[in-house]
């Protein structure tokens, strides 16, 4: 969900070059990738054809975040998102990646409440080693997780973690129920 609810329209010209009516300027993509990151919608459209042009310019922002060296995306899921072009899963990779998405959000978000009785440094622990686990779910690879000791940061996570989508909605109205609690008494959260 972003920040803006109105979606900012990047015009790319003949030239290539793209223009920021907001801004009234010529952007580059790390431009555009940083309206995102500061949480933007953003659209891209030819000014000639009015065709949307957006994937291909988020796809060229991956490739140059990915090449140098942020490697966020694994290997073998971008292998699938290859394969997923030529086979009968093209309809049911997108829907799967998107589902993924939400429940990694949703997931995010309880492991925040848990922030305010955790040390930053573990809590941070806890989310590394959470999102690491869901990655290694998601690519079907097993538990992320090596041998090693697991600090007490990582095991409030786990117990923390539910595989089940009901218990996640249930967290996340409880977590709406207390915000709107404190915002109905006038308290505010340590964030």
């Amino acid at each position: 969900m972003s920040k803006n609810c109105k979606t900012l329209v990047i015009k790319r010209y003949a030239s290539r070059r793209l223009y920021n009516p907001e801004s009234s300027d010529y952007v580059t993509l790390k431009d555009i990738a940083k309206l995102i990151r500061d949480g933007r919608d953003v659209s891209i459209v030819d000014l000639k054809t009015g065709e949307d042009l957006t994937r291909q310019y988020l796809i060229q922002i991956i490739a140059e975040q990915e090449s140098e060296g942020v490697g966020v995306l694994p290997v073998n899921l971008l292998t699938e998102a290859v394969r997923s072009y030529n086979d009968q899963a093209y309809n049911v990779f997108p829907k799967f990646l998107e589902s993924s998405l939400e429940a990694f959000r949703e997931s995010q978000t309880k492991l925040m409440e848990n922030f305010a009785t955790m040390s930053p440094i573990a809590a941070f622990e806890a989310m590394q080693n959470r999102q690491q686990d869901f990655i290694a779910r998601m690519m079907g690879t097993g538990n992320a997780k090596d041998d090693r000791p697991k600090t007490g940061a990582e095991q409030a996570g786990e117990q923390n973690a539910s595989p089940n989508l009901d218990e996640i909605k249930q967290t996340l109205s409880d977590l709406q129920a207390k915000i709107a609690n404190l915002e109905s008494h006038g308290g505010s959260s340590n964030k």
